[in-house]
């Protein structure tokens, strides 16, 4: 049996759901066994403030450490349970022992798979501002949006400030909810991409006014299933 390494902790709750969610894809696809898994959990806190200050080689360097940690416990393929940390991904490829899975790669043939051709992108100010989602996209064929700058600073405030802290407000609900049907009226996107793997448990849908919301951390999950077998 294949070994799955993850790095957790970006934040614990995003954790608990790709545990849940691999388990669950895992056995409907064996017909009940479940898959094994080794997790090891980073401290959020350093991984932001070295993104704030661009100091993103030390980023990499303890994100490899901790790749090099899965790969000692026996990991045969590992993976980044966040988007945020795909910032380094390149490199963290490079360094790695062992196969890595992004979520960026992932939800880019997913949006393939539906056939969308614009989309839109919720995440982290780091998430939408940098290039790791575009250059994947663009090379696919796909028309990559981002909120306005006003937008993207009311995403990002909420999601470190409470989305992080396991706060999820109904009225911080409402309000991204808007952003996102201003990005259909406004921009005419066919998906929006959850590309904050809390965002999913803060909205909870998986469709606003007939557009898709792509569940980046079950899509994630999927993909690291479909390696393990």
């Amino acid at each position: 049996m294949a070994t799955l390494g993850l790095i957790g902790g970006l934040g614990p709750e995003t954790t608990v759901e790709y545990y849940r969610l691999i388990i669950a894809r895992y056995r409907e696809k064996t017909g009940g066994e479940y898959p094994s898994i080794v997790i090891t959990s980073v401290d959020l806190n350093r991984l932001i403030d070295w993104m704030n200050a661009d100091e993103l080689g030390k980023a990499a360097d303890y994100l490899s450490e901790e790749f090099e940690r899965l790969y000692k416990a026996g990991a045969d393929v590992a993976a980044l349970a966040t988007n945020t940390p795909h910032i380094v991904f390149d490199e963290l490829r490079r360094r790695s022992k062992v196969p890595l899975v992004s979520i960026v790669e992932a939800t880019c043939k997913r949006a393939q798979s539906l056939g969308c051709s614009r989309v839109a992108l919720l995440g982290t100010r780091f998430t939408m501002q940098g290039r790791f989602y575009p250059d994947v996209f663009e090379k696919a064929g796909i028309h990559l949006i981002t909120p306005t700058p006003e937008e993207q600073s009311y995403i990002h405030d909420k999601y470190m400030n409470e989305l992080l802290k396991n706060a999820f407000l109904p009225e911080t609900r409402t309000k991204v909810l808007d952003i996102i049907q201003t990005l259909i009226t406004r921009d005419s996107v066919d998906a929006v991409i959850l590309g904050g793997t809390e965002l999913p448990l803060l909205l909870r849908s998986e469709v606003h006014n007939g557009v898709l919301l792509l569940d980046t951390a079950r899509i994630h999950s999927d993909a690291l299933v479909d390696a393990l077998l």
